[in-house]
């Protein structure tokens, strides 16, 4: 090892530490082995950008702040900006850069007071958790070793009871929570780890550290690929719901589904694993007759497609809260009648809410049988919608009194398909029951990819852009209730 490669190890960011507390061979693979590193999901690119919106929010708490740049802008260069912006007596920085020690953190907001600074730390959560205080405590021990009076450190969280009403009050959405006693406890603790990772990371081997819960605690590592790749398919991680449980497993050394004394499963993992192991389908023909009997005429078919923000987007909408903006329904009115179909997808930047549930009101009969899949999502929305407009409340009721859930003989392993692997959502089911339906060769193939093409296609500006995508949604959209559709009548077929 050269000398340029021990000052490297030597050198700790705030976000190397916080992965550290998580997992030390994560620490050190981020560090000496980045190549193992999985690639970031869509999904988590497009969470960033929620996070930099919500830290853009939180910075109208302290207007007038100075920001220093850290995109394409080298560290050495941020730092000596942030001491110049102090000594010209600044008294608010956005994303000030601080080392001390070689440890280098940024703040996301610092504000002068009467008797010191205070940090602020912006979180885009609506609970307080554990690693945030000590994402603050290294901030904390780093500005006050570089000689900076703390008077008080913060976190900055979103209020998710804060209901907008007319354009946001950052006062309200945040709330700003002094930790600087409980934060003063970790400082100690924090010297130690700090010492305790270069430690680590001038060892010459990977450390030896198996895998756990803290692979996804308190959040999913980049190495998982890496890590895991001894775990196979009918491993104990397969194993759902009640009973046994894979980690406590594991940590028995047993890793297999073929190893598990039985006498640990409860019954839906005694038929999962014997399905499994044996590559056979488990129905339960009375409990899914049970089940078809229950079913009625007219008879609806319903999925909603929703997005959520930490900023809430319209007037009576709270951070976090669920909007529908999309739905498709399948409806048949008697056993004769063919089935037509209804489908509603908002145009970009509008409040689709008033609208969508109108249109919906219109297409699904009284009194009409409505299966969903998982109906406590559909059911949230519902009673949403009965909040937004009052006057909808009766007929949003029979509705929901209505509701039919079909996930339900999948939850309860009346009906398991062995390659569903412990789960029973609709992407589980779907192409084993009926094959020719798939989400696989789809552009869009879950609702969190919907729900980030949406909020593409309310900012994009490109006519061609936004037909492609609304195409995209609208055929995602339908397969959905059509894979119910079809999922039903693969069931009357048992």
């Amino acid at each position: 090892m050269t000398l340029s490669d021990k000052l490297q190890n030597a050198y700790v960011s705030k976000s190397l530490f916080l992965r550290g507390l998580q997992c030390y061979k994560s620490l050190y693979l981020d560090r000496r082995r980045p190549e193992l590193r999985g690639e970031i999901s869509y999904a988590q690119e497009k969470l960033f950008e929620r996070g930099k919106e919500v830290g853009t929010y939180a910075q109208m708490l302290f207007p007038c702040g100075i920001i220093i740049p850290y995109e394409e802008t080298p560290v050495s260069e941020q730092i000596i900006r942030t001491t110049d912006e102090i000594k010209k007596g600044t008294l608010t920085l956005y994303e000030p850069a601080f080392t001390y020690n070689n440890v280098f953190v940024k703040v996301d907001i610092l504000n002068k007071g009467k008797k010191g600074f205070g940090i602020y730390e912006v979180k885009m959560a609506a609970e307080i958790k554990d690693i945030y205080i000590y994402d603050v405590a290294v901030q904390h021990y780093v500005l006050k070793g570089a000689g900076l009076p703390i008077s008080k450190a913060n976190l900055v969280y979103i209020n998710n009871k804060y209901v907008r009403n007319g354009d946001i009050d950052v006062d309200k959405l945040f709330i700003i929570e002094d930790i600087t006693e409980i934060m003063e406890e970790k400082e100690d603790f924090v010297v130690k780890e700090i010492e305790s990772m270069r430690e680590v990371l001038k060892e010459d081997d990977i450390p030896d550290i198996d895998i756990g819960r803290h692979c996804h605690n308190p959040y999913d590592c980049d190495f998982i690929g890496f890590c895991w790749q001894h775990i196979h398919e009918d491993s104990v991680f397969e194993l759902k719901g009640r009973g046994a449980n894979g980690y406590e497993l594991y940590k028995q050394g047993i890793i297999h589904l073929k190893d598990v004394p039985q006498e640990l499963l409860s019954n839906n993992q005694k038929i999962q694993v014997e399905c499994t192991l044996e590559r056979k389908d488990f129905i339960n023909q009375k409990k899914v007759k049970e089940f078809l009997n229950s079913l009625w005429y007219p008879l609806c078919f319903l999925d909603f497609e929703t997005f959520y923000s930490p900023i809430p987007p319209f007037n009576g909408t709270r951070p976090y809260q669920q909007i529908p903006y999309q739905y498709s329904l399948y409806r048949k009115d008697n056993a004769d009648a063919e089935f037509r179909y209804y489908e509603y997808l908002s145009q970009p930047g509008i409040d689709p809410r008033k609208e969508l549930i109108e249109k919906l009101l219109k297409e699904i009969p009284e009194d009409a049988c409505v299966i969903v899949y998982n109906k406590s999502f559909e059911i949230g929305i519902l009673k949403s919608f009965k909040d937004w407009f009052p006057e909808y409340k009766e007929k949003i009721d029979t509705i929901i009194n209505n509701i039919i859930d079909l996930m339900s003989p999948f939850q309860k392993k009346d009906i398991y398909l062995w390659q569903m692997r412990g789960s029973y959502s609709i992407k589980a089911a779907l192409p084993l029951l009926v094959p020719e339906l798939s989400y696989n060769n789809m552009e869009i193939k879950d609702g969190e990819m919907a729900m980030n093409a949406y909020f593409t296609m309310a900012k994009s500006k490109d006519p061609s852009e936004i037909e492609k995508i609304r195409k995209a949604l609208l055929e995602y959209c339908k397969l959905d209730t059509l894979g119910m559709v079809k999922m039903v009548e693969r069931m009357r077929g048992f």
